[in-house]
């Protein structure tokens, strides 16, 4: 392939502005928010999950609780009406008093029973409501962190996309420049091996870092100015300047 040694030359540029356009994009797939907002994200869901269990523990202690001391007010209730009922001395046999009184003494004690178990449950319940404030503090500080980090993500994003297309844009014009083959060519070694063309500078091709043999600079320096030659070892375009060595 023939091309003018300027049009070649203008490869090298092409080549630097798509290593930036390649830098930038590897720059915004690998953000260090990228990773953070993943971890926030997986705890986040943890705590949510957590949260809801805290919240149906408490939820059910609460129902726990208003049972029992539901409980105790109809012992209670019980115990007051037979007192009430030994009280108004309606009761005169000797028999049914001994079994009224030993019933009072019995609800007494089952109340006393019962009042043990809702501050048992009230004990448990108010364990159970500080772990679910505690968790909910716990997910809103993840929930701002992560909200942080995706704001930080967000403004490393328009700064990369800005530099990106203000490099795209350059690297258009500089496309532009470019005979339509040597194009298609360099394009093609790119999507190949990454980077399509390479200077050679002081006898080593700047692709591969491979030094040349005397005799393929020997041959570099007779072919014509505008043949379009390739580095044998790594196959991009080599691209000869002032600073070639030959």
């Amino acid at each position: 392939m023939k091309a003018a040694p300027e049009s070649q030359k203008r490869l090298l540029d092409l080549a630097e502005l798509d290593s930036v356009i390649d830098r930038l994009a590897h720059r915004r797939r690998t953000l260090p928010e990228l990773a953070e907002i993943d971890e926030l994200a997986k705890r986040l869901a943890r705590l949510a999950t957590q949260v809801i269990e805290a919240e149906t523990e408490a939820g059910d202690l609460a129902r726990e609780q208003t049972k029992a001391e539901s409980d105790v007010d109809t012992v209670r209730a019980r115990a007051e009406r037979d007192q009430k009922r030994l009280d108004s001395g309606a009761v005169t046999s000797p028999r049914d008093l001994a079994s009224l009184q030993s019933e009072i003494g019995s609800l007494q004690r089952r109340q006393g029973d019962l009042e043990e178990v809702v501050l048992e449950i009230m004990e448990r319940r108010e364990a159970a409501d500080t772990k679910v404030r505690d968790l909910v503090a716990q997910r809103d500080e993840v929930a701002s962190a992560r909200a942080a980090a995706e704001d930080r993500r967000d403004a490393a994003f328009a700064e990369i996309d800005k530099e990106a297309a203000d490099t795209q844009g350059r690297r258009t014009a500089v496309a532009a420049e470019i005979p339509a083959d040597l194009l298609a060519l360099y394009t093609k070694l790119k999507d190949q091996y990454a980077v399509g063309a390479a200077m050679l500078r002081h006898g080593r091709c700047q692709g591969c870092k491979v030094a040349l043999s005397i005799a393929e600079m020997n041959a570099i320096k007779a072919a014509p100015h505008d043949e379009v030659l390739r580095c044998e070892e790594c196959r991009r375009i080599l691209v000869r300047t002032a600073e070639s060595g030959l």
